[in-house]
């Protein structure tokens, strides 16, 4: 089978086609015809740097997957072959989605909601696991609730407006003016200039922070929330100093890593059948275009997700 590994870390230019066996399941797991892949901003991270959760190259990169069952492991129950299936490989070290055929355990899949081709599919599972794990199963966001999402227009963040306004929460996002139309496109009740507005000293009163930027934004959210209200950090990096001064402030701070989960991808699916969840598309490529997807994404500048299809 086709993928896209590389040998060595490095930039966009390190991404090549390479030959590969096609993978067995084990017990409990499926083999998957991957029909598209999605990018996350982990993907360029682990391409580029050592230090993350991955060993040196060479590797292939990829969690997210929307494709066919073709083969079933001993003891799986859920799919049979044929089926259509989205999920999220177990993160982070069940990598593996950048290639034609992938195995990974049959309860990180979900079948695919029926509304949504495979490029819409594969956009949804790590980013909007991620967000429906912090507002749902970590910070318990109701209806009636206040929560900021930071990077509102973002991967994580697009899909997190969507999930909250679901839930019924009265959504504060921050993105720059450019992409407020967006946001409000998505159900944000207030959209804040990140260039132009301190949130940190404007919003306050919150249930639940949302943010996947950095130690330091996380630092300044915990001012907007109200007492016992929760920050959830996407970032793992200095998490030890706000989580005290968290304390000090009678509110929480949590880290989260995304897990795949069976469960949560279900309940995204019947979102998404729903219509509650749309994927919003920045660009689609080939996979053999990896290169050129993973530039685009390291600009910071896409609102949504880049998928690569796989023919």
């Amino acid at each position: 089978m086709k993928a896209i590994g590389q040998d060595t870390l490095g930039g966009p230019e390190v991404l090549h086609e390479v030959e590969l066996p096609v993978p067995q399941p084990g017990p409990s797991e499926i083999l998957v015809r991957v029909r598209a892949t999605a990018l996350n901003p982990t993907d360029w991270g682990h391409r580029r740097r050592a230090g993350l959760f991955l060993p040196p190259p060479p590797f292939v990169l990829g969690w997210d997957v929307s494709g066919e069952v073709v083969a079933t492991g001993i003891g799986v129950t859920l799919f049979k072959p044929g089926d259509e299936v989205f999920g999220m490989l177990p993160y982070p070290h069940g990598h593996g989605a950048a290639a034609e055929y992938v195995t990974g355990p049959a309860r990180a899949f979900a079948r695919k909601p029926a509304n949504l081709d495979h490029a819409q599919a594969a956009a949804i599972p790590l980013a909007a696991l991620t967000a429906y794990q912090a507002l749902v199963d970590t910070a318990n966001a109701r209806a009636g609730q206040r929560v900021l999402i930071h990077a509102a227009a973002g991967g994580v963040g697009h899909f997190a407006v969507q999930i909250a306004k679901a839930l019924g929460a009265y959504v504060i996002g921050t993105a720059s003016a450019a992409n407020h139309e967006f946001l409000r496109g998505i159900g944000v009740d207030e959209a804040l200039d990140y260039r132009t507005t301190d949130f940190a000293e404007t919003v306050r009163d919150v249930d639940m922070v949302l943010d996947p930027i950095d130690a330091d934004h996380a630092q300044r959210s915990l001012r907007t929330l109200r007492p016992g209200g929760i920050l959830v950090s996407l970032r793992a990096n200095g998490g030890d100093h706000y989580k005290a001064d968290a304390e000090k402030l009678g509110v929480r701070a949590e880290i989260l890593l995304v897990e795949a989960d069976h469960t949560g991808m279900d309940a995204l699916r019947e979102l998404a059948e729903s219509g509650a969840l749309r994927p919003t598309i920045a660009g689609t490529f080939p996979l053999a275009d990896a290169a050129k997807a993973h530039a685009l994404g390291e600009t910071g500048r896409t609102v949504g997700k880049l998928v690569l299809t796989v023919d």
